[in-house]
Parts: structure tokens; sequence; C-alpha cells
């Protein structure tokens, strides 16, 4: 390949300064077919007025770049080069050569998807598909100057040196987006937050400016959950609270179906993640809620039975620990022992306290005797249930991630599950949870 770069001297034939010519480019880069005929060749250049430019030309033809092109163009790129393809015909051939040299150029010159138009006008059927396929993941628009016919309006009519040329421009992308969308939607179903985002950031990228504002809100729509993924309550709050804001706006002119089923999810999961994270409690029932709404997509979307079955071990916690401090005002990280029930003192001295600060630590089953033995319905209940649950708790305790070496059952995780709603007396409506996108 050939590469130049404007230099202060003779360039294509003129003399040029770069500081004496300020150029306002039109078009970022522009990729460009070259046939024996130049004109539609020049009168695309400068219209476009391209920052980088890229000829794809055959053997027979290279010439024609620089005694007949070049001299004609008004202003200059900042950077061109050329791919050089033979004169086969064989779309097979040209595709395997646009595509390696076409990659290189533009990683070269720092190229972002969306910042390449097409003109395969001039190019021979194998070479406009070969063009077409190697540039669409870079390309908002395809041109075509072609001759005008009678059904030609004139808006559409350029005229260049003496001649009357037919402007056409589309981008593919504008029918294309409706599958990637799909994709993309289906990752955020499946809880790919993050490359649903990425997959979407890209459509906007590569989108015409009217739709563009949808898929920015629909990026931040899935950052806002990979957040929330996190336990980031205040990022996903945040990002929410502005996907919501630009989504509204975007579906008064309609908006894809399935917005307003999306939009309804959004919200109710904003006014769940504003009561948490306005909440000013040391323990937060909410993120109780959201500790039980996290097993569940463990457990029931992703299949991993041993996080999940660890997630609810932590749920109940959090359960546990809300309800001491909330009717008791006892801190299971730093109990005061005379705050238990007197049966419960003695072990709590004897077996809770942390040998580097002094305090004393109630772990979870400590939690939950201590409730009962105050009189808690919770406390009451667990140990009601006991006997018949402390399988499921060995089940989660003997797994992977607990203190042994056992891959733990589907059916414990939807056991468990069950026994920790009855225990919390938690129904599912007090459970976020996340939409299902089928836009």
């Amino acid at each position: 390949m050939r590469q130049r770069r404007p230099t202060l001297g003779v360039w294509w034939g003129q003399w040029y300064s770069p500081v004496m010519v300020h150029v306002d480019y039109r078009t970022k880069a522009l990729l460009i077919a070259v046939s024996a005929d130049p004109l539609p060749v020049q009168a695309c250049i400068n219209r476009l007025v391209p920052e980088f430019l890229c000829f794809v030309v055959s053997e027979s033809q290279k010439g024609s770049i620089e005694s007949d092109v070049q001299p004609t163009i008004t202003k200059m790129p900042q950077r061109w080069d050329w791919i050089l393809t033979d004169d086969s015909g064989s779309f097979t051939t040209a595709h395997q050569t646009v595509t390696q040299r076409l990659h290189d150029t533009l990683k070269t010159w720092g190229l972002q998807p969306g910042d390449l138009v097409v003109d395969f006008s001039s190019a021979d059927p194998a070479m406009a598909a070969a063009m077409a396929l190697a540039s669409r993941p870079w390309t908002s628009q395809i041109v075509h100057v072609t001759t005008p016919g009678s059904g030609t309006s004139k808006r559409d009519l350029v005229e260049f040196k003496g001649r009357t040329f037919a402007w056409e421009d589309s981008n593919p992308w504008n029918e294309e987006a409706v599958s990637a969308r799909h994709d993309a939607a289906l990752l955020f179903t499946h809880g790919a937050f993050s490359a649903a985002a990425k997959r979407f950031r890209r459509i906007e990228s590569l989108i015409g400016g009217s739709q563009k504002p949808l898929y920015h809100a629909l990026a931040d729509m899935a950052d806002g959950y990979a957040a929330w993924e996190g336990f980031n309550y205040r990022g996903a709050w945040d990002k929410l609270k502005t996907a919501l804001k630009a989504l509204e706006l975007a579906s008064v002119w309609g908006g894809p179906p399935g917005m307003a089923s999306l939009l309804g999810s959004v919200k109710h999961n904003l006014t769940f993640l504003e009561r948490l994270v306005m909440d000013p409690n040391d323990t937060k029932l909410s993120v109780a809620h959201d500790l039980l709404a996290h097993a569940k997509r463990r457990g029931e979307r992703d299949h991993h039975v041993d996080l999940a079955l660890h997630l609810l071990l932590r749920a109940l916690e959090a359960y546990a620990q809300h309800q001491l401090w909330d009717r008791y005002e006892i801190k299971s990280w730093d109990v005061q022992v005379e705050q238990l029930p007197p049966e419960l003192q003695e072990s709590c001295r004897a077996c809770y306290t942390n040998e580097v600060d002094g305090k004393f630590h109630l772990p979870l089953h400590a939690q939950l005797r201590t409730l009962a033995g105050l009189g808690h319905p919770m406390g009451q209940t667990f140990l009601h249930e006991w006997p018949k649950m402390k399988t499921l708790w060995d089940a989660a305790n003997h797994s992977v991630l607990g203190h042994g070496f056992q891959t733990s059952k589907a059916d414990r995780f939807a056991q468990f599950y069950a026994w920790v709603l009855k225990l919390t007396n938690v129904t599912e409506s007090d459970v976020p949870t996340f939409p299902t996108m089928t836009l």
C-alpha cells in the first residue's frame, strides 16, 4: 500500500502549506472505488470533503489517481491511501484484498465504527460486493453517484464540470439495527448487561442521527443494571434515572415494540433503588430483598447453584441483622452482651469474641437463636423449622463455595429459597425483578 502525509512543498501537483491552509472536513473517512471515468469520483470527493481518503483501484486504473483525480480535489484530505486489486473480477480475491488492507488502514488512522462512508458506484459487481462486506463494521453511509434517470428529483442532482449526476445516499444500519437490537436485548435478558451496553453503543455509532438517542439511552440502561448487579446502588440509580428520561422522550414518537413494558419495569426498579439509596439506617431491609433477588437470578437464570445458596444465606443474615437492629437495636457485628437473652450471654462471651478488637460478633445461626430468645417470629419459626431444614443448610456449607467439596443440586436452591421466604415472611412482590427486554 502507498501512503502520503501532507507536508510543506509540492503535493499532488499543488503547493500546500499546513500553516496557511485551514480545511473544514465534512466527512471523517471515505472509501471510494476508481474506474475509467474519473468524474463521478471527483464529484463525490469534492462534495463529501473527507478527512481521510482511501481509494480502491485496479492495477490497470492505478495511474488515473494521480493524473485525473488528485489534481481536481479542492480540499485535500489529511491522509490518504489506496488498496490495489487485480483485474480478475473475482469476488473472493477482491474480498480478501479489501478486508486485509482496509482493516490495517482504518486501524492506523484510528477510526471508529460509524466514521466511514463508502462509494462503490464505479466498481464492478464483484468489487462492489467486496467493498460493502469488508467495510460493514465501520460504515454509516453508502453513497451512489450515477447517471440520472427519468424519476430523479432535482434535489438529488449534482452538477460537476458540465455533467449532471444523480446522488443517492443511505445508511444500511437503519435497517440492520433492528436485528442487532434483538441480539443486544437477548444479551440483556440473559444478564450480560455490559455486553449489551457495548452492543447498543456500537449500534448508536452506526445508526442515523434521529435514532441515536434511543440507543444511547438503551446503553445507559444496560450500564445501570450492570452497576446494580455489582451492588453499586447509587451508580445504578443515577444511570437508570437518566436512561428512563431519555427513553420516555424517545417513546413519544413511537419507539420499538415492547418499549412500554420496559419503561414500566424500569420505573418500578427505580422506586426500589430510590428507597434503598435514601434509607439512612445502618441495616437496610431493601438490601436484604435485593440479595434475595440476586440469589434467585444466580440460581434460576444462571444455574450457578453453589453461589445462589450462599447468597441465600447472606440474604437470610441481612434480614436477621435488620430485625435485630430495627426491633432491639442490636448490632450483630458489635454486640453488647447485656442485650442478649440471658441463656445466650455466656456462649457469646465464650465463642463470639474477636481477639483483635474485643468486639462480639454473632454469626447467622446465633443471630436467629437470639431473635428466637427475644420472642421474634422469625427466630421462633427458625427453631421450629430447623430439624427439617438442617439438611439444606448443610448442603450450602458443604458445597465448593462453602467449606466442602460437593457440587450442589438445582433442587436444593428451590427448596432453600422457599424456606427463606417462609422464615422471613417475605412475598415475591417484595423482591425486585429485572426487566425482560423484548425490543
